[in-house]
């Protein structure tokens, strides 16, 4: 399974220590960057690539990380077949729901509010748990589309 993943500046330290464990968990991950830190850099652009990737690949996910994740959220969440949940702390239910209930397939993270072990443990649940397939939860979803 793929997995692409993106970051704007807020999220570059998080996204580089994502990617080996990611890739660890026997994913193929792509990352479509930035390479290279950049405060001034624009998360629209730079998370994007992610949503349209993920929209024309059934079997692939995304991590989309930036301050808070809200932003990021917004911008692929506007993008047809993208169902994109926000993690930010909390409970772990969260990102597992996400899947369960919405068969997301785009997780946003934010940097500022998670530490290292949370983001990893919110990615592997949300990487890890399939999609419950019950007809409800496929009527909300065909009603969200």
């Amino acid at each position: 399974m793929k997995v692409y993943i993106a970051s704007d500046h807020a999220g570059f330290s998080l996204k580089e220590i994502l990617v080996p464990f990611i890739s660890s968990l026997g994913y193929l991950v792509s990352d479509l960057g930035p390479t290279t830190y950049n405060e001034d850099d624009d998360y629209p652009s730079l998370v994007r690539p992610v949503g349209s990737l993920v929209s024309h690949e059934s079997d692939a996910f995304g991590i989309i990380i930036g301050g808070s994740g809200e932003g990021e959220a917004m911008v692929v969440n506007h993008m047809e077949g993208i169902r994109c949940a926000e993690y930010y702390g909390g409970s772990l239910d969260i990102p597992k729901l996400a899947r369960e209930h919405n068969n997301a397939n785009i997780l946003s993270l934010g940097a500022r509010f998670v530490t290292e072990h949370e983001a990893k443990d919110a990615v592997q649940i949300f990487l890890e748990t399939p999609f419950s397939g019950e007809e409800r939860h496929k009527r909300r979803i065909e009603e969200i589309e």
